[in-house]
């Protein structure tokens, strides 16, 4: 019986295929091929050559069972990683910011195309991305590189897939390898107080070590834990002097350009303390007007550079404290110790100086886009609640 879909007949579909050996005459000698010939699942026939009787029949079998699933994509169709990459990267400037696309470009340009961009989709392999990661780092590119490299070139693929350019996704095929994994993970450095967190001592000595503008800047860094593009782009309309509180609407880029927050997350109100809402309140009598109303601009009231801030506002007070590296430089050099003073500062309990928030508060105080975020950079700094006194009390009921 034919069955039948919207009027429609719905009849199996069975491609056509044949595998065949193939003899010609070239000067004088004889040679031979062996040929997979198809039909595609649009009616198109193709061929296409092989060395071996067993090459052949391996792709044969493959491309029996893509047709069959109407997902077989021809040679002719397909692109070459270059010109994928080059699609990809338009598609990712019409919805990310440009320091990010700029970053892919790099990733692209810089890293894959000089050692795959000749190759066509369709030759991307497991092994051949493996080769290629391999070859990344023996040329001297760090693991983190390796990494970033790796996630763009993932993505090159997928967006491939769904251009219907390519029928697999090598790189997501490859899987992460459990062994490299857990290697990888305990070679890991989690942030840690007085190497990538200032101490509050230290936070103390630079507070008081800075003076005007810059002092008003680091107190609200750490008194926040906003990203400095979140600070850069701070305007006075985004502060709520009553309800002592800040709410992140905008950044500003590596561009100097205004824009939304880094993620959905990044939108959030954050408390203030009564010391920094009265220091924010004179420096506001004193901060430079523009049509911008930002917090923190420049002298003319445009928006600061992140070197500048580096240069002028945070590196000189930490040279005046002494909180310096052996070279007598700056010991914490960018900006983002002191978001991670702040996360501390929110975690520790207590009786140690801390708020003792939980977890899901401090995810949202960072802007971070999920809690494995937050755990996964903090989790040691949390209270354990294993104490010694507790598992006593709790081991002496089994002895009574």
């Amino acid at each position: 019986m034919v069955q039948y879909v919207a009027n429609y007949p719905l009849v199996a579909y069975v491609p056509f295929m044949t595998v065949r050996e193939r003899t010609w005459t070239s000067n004088g000698a004889e040679k031979s091929a062996w040929i997979a010939d198809y039909v595609d699942q649009h009616g198109k026939r193709h061929i296409k050559t092989f060395r071996t009787k067993k090459e052949a029949e391996a792709y044969d079998s493959k491309t029996h069972v893509e047709v069959l699933g109407r997902i077989h994509v021809p040679d002719a169709n397909t692109a070459t990683v270059a010109e994928a990459g080059k699609l990809w990267l338009a598609d990712c400037s019409s919805a990310l910011e440009r320091s990010t696309v700029a970053q892919y470009g790099q990733h692209l340009n810089l890293h894959i195309v000089p050692f795959l961009g000749k190759k066509r989709l369709n030759e991307i392999t497991v092994p051949t991305v493996r080769h290629f990661l391999d070859r990344l780092k023996a040329e001297g590119r760090s693991d983190a590189m390796v990494r970033a490299v790796r996630v763009s070139f993932g993505s090159i693929l997928s967006d491939a897939q769904e251009r219907g350019l390519v029928i697999r996704n090598a790189v997501k095929d490859m899987g992460r390898a459990k062994g490299r994994t857990r290697a990888a993970a305990r070679h890991h450095e989690r942030v840690e107080v007085g190497i990538d967190i200032p101490t509050t001592t230290e936070i103390k000595a630079i507070l008081k070590a800075a003076t005007g503008k810059a002092r008003i800047f680091i107190m609200t860094a750490i008194m926040t834990g906003m990203r400095a593009s979140e600070l850069r782009g701070l305007r006075w309309s985004d502060i709520d002097f009553k309800k002592a509180e800040i709410t992140i609407r905008q950044r500003a880029d590596a561009y100097q350009d205004i824009g939304s927050p880094k993620s959905a997350k990044g939108r959030r109100v954050i408390p203030l303390p009564s010391d920094l809402v009265k220091a924010l309140q004179n420096w506001k009598l004193n901060c430079p007007v523009s049509s911008l109303g930002l917090v923190f601009p420049t002298g003319t009231g445009a928006i600061e550079y992140h070197g500048n801030i580096i240069k002028r506002w945070y590196h000189p007070p930490q040279i005046e404290a002494g909180v310096v590296d052996a070279d007598g430089n700056a010991k914490y050099s960018g900006l983002h110790a002191l978001r991670h003073f702040y996360a501390s500062w929110c975690i520790n309990r207590s009786e140690d100086g801390g708020l003792g928030l939980p977890a899901k508060v401090v995810q949202d105080r960072m802007g971070h886009g999920s809690i494995t975020m937050t755990l996964d950079v903090y989790s040691h700094l949390f209270e354990r609640g294993d104490d010694g006194s507790a598992m006593d009390n709790a081991a002496s009921a089994f002895f009574d």
